[in-house]
């Protein structure tokens, strides 16, 4: 590993190229910041060996752009983009994204954005189920949240007007923009044309590394296959490995060369491990973070621990992890592939997936999880607000029923709990945010017009 030659004083600007480029697969030379690609282009010979011989990552690297082509194992139901304001992007979104990258492939150096969408709209007429009408403002705002995703990531630049005002009135507002030809190359490189796609299958990697490969090449690929879900996933539990994942997750020089890589942290349990972000540069998550969802979450978290451990109540039943998904997730994706468009002298399905929930069962025991069901969720949710509520922002203090569901939704992404029919499992990570605290500060009345308080969340570990 070429990172392990490189002189300690210049380790952490290394280890900060690797962060930024496993962050945003795509670097340009005002995305995401000036700083970005230079810090790229300087490691960019030691990146590209360590990240394919860690990972199994390809690094290019231009003198306008870096481009990381990753290597899906399974598809994550999470994953996406979103827009400037956090909101995740719908299909409608997606696929004005897909058409205007498209178009913009097709044009000279600069496009309007009324001529961009009319090359969107009438691309979009010949597809069922997607459409895009400059008179409807929920068309518009999609379309406009698409183009400022690429004019952020220097795909499109804005050379006069406002995007705004358009979206408010194209008959009298418009906007012009310069095409960076190679950050639009760069942007969509799929490892196979969709048309020669009978599966989603076919953009995964083959589990098996291969139907005719050797031992310690099946091996290395096992290995890839966990750093790869290290670097994912928040933390990776051995009970959804395979045997041969499992071995290598337990393996300390598995998690070594990551450490090296990222500058990350392996925090190791029986369970299994996680990457440690300290640095919050890494993580698309921070936790525990600011703002009302997450100090609940947090907060949700140590009342789950204590409800498990509380020794004056009744033990919670346990429950193994529901099925895996995948599969399902898998075929609803499938039944979206638009049949006439494959080409089927080239399809290609793809590699079967690996065994994983029921499968493993055979070969090892499945852990059981305590459960916690929804009402007791619902009542402590409801004995967080009437304690700390008049410090929540005002859309959850009335929402009490919403704020739960966000609560969850936040601890099962960040793989803290699993949803079950009728409430949620503890996993074992969560017992990392035990014992989390609260001290509500209040402002100083002689220095302040509107007295108010404001809540600050803790964890103790």
């Amino acid at each position: 590993m070429r990172a392990r030659t490189i002189a300690p004083l210049d380790l952490d600007s290394y280890q900060r190229a690797a962060r930024l480029i496993l962050t945003h697969h795509l670097v340009t030379s005002t995305f995401p910041d000036r700083t970005a690609l230079p810090l790229l282009r300087r490691w960019a010979t030691e990146l590209r060996d360590d990240l394919l011989d860690t990972l199994g990552y390809r690094l290019e690297v231009t003198e306008t752009t870096a481009r990381l082509f990753t290597v899906l194992d399974r598809l994550d139901p999470g994953a996406g983009t979103a827009t400037h304001t956090d909101r995740p992007f719908d299909r409608r979104r997606y696929a004005y994204l897909a058409l205007a990258v498209a178009a913009l492939g097709r044009a000279g150096g600069q496009i309007s954005l009324s001529e961009l969408a009319g090359h969107v709209a009438a691309d979009a007429s010949r597809i069922d189920g997607v459409d895009l009408a400059t008179d409807r403002a929920t068309d518009r705002d999609a379309f406009v949240d698409a183009v400022a995703w690429l004019a952020a990531r220097g795909a499109i630049s804005l050379a006069d007007g406002d995007a705004g005002g358009w979206a408010s009135d194209p008959d009298s507002g418009e906007a012009l923009y310069d095409i960076d030809r190679s950050v639009v190359a760069a942007l969509f490189r799929p490892p196979l044309a969709l048309q020669h796609l009978n599966s989603v299958r076919g953009l995964l990697a083959d589990p098996a590394g291969g139907a005719h490969v050797s031992d310690g090449r099946r091996s290395a690929e096992a290995t890839r296959r966990v750093r790869r879900a290290l670097i994912q996933r928040p933390v990776v539990y051995a009970e959804g490995l395979d045997d041969a994942e499992a071995v290598q997750l337990a393996l300390p020089r598995t998690t070594a060369d990551l450490e090296v890589l990222t500058g990350l942290v392996a925090e190791r349990r029986a369970e299994g491990v996680a990457l440690v972000d300290t640095s919050g540069r890494l993580s698309d998550v921070r936790f525990p973070g600011t703002g009302t969802v997450a100090q609940v979450a947090l907060l949700l978290a140590g009342e789950i621990c204590d409800r498990v451990l509380d020794p004056d109540l009744p033990a919670p039943a346990r429950l193994p992890l529901p099925a895996d998904e995948h599969d399902a997730l898998v075929a609803a994706v499938d039944a979206a592939i638009p049949r006439p468009g494959v080409f089927t002298a080239l399809a290609v399905t793809g590699p079967p997936d690996r065994a994983h929930g029921d499968d493993l069962a055979g070969a090892r025991v499945r852990p059981e999880h305590p459960m916690v069901d929804d009402a007791w969720l619902a009542s402590t949710i409801r004995g967080l607000v009437d304690t700390y509520g008049r410090t929540f922002a005002a859309q959850w203090q009335a929402d009490p029923a919403g704020l739960t569901d966000a609560a969850v939704a936040l601890l099962a992404k960040l793989d803290l709990v699993a949803r079950v029919p009728g409430g949620v499992l503890a996993l074992p990570a969560s017992a990392r945010f035990r014992g989390a605290t609260v001290s509500v500060r209040k402002r100083d009345p002689q220095i302040d017009l509107f007295p108010d308080e404001t809540s600050e969340t803790e964890s103790h570990e």
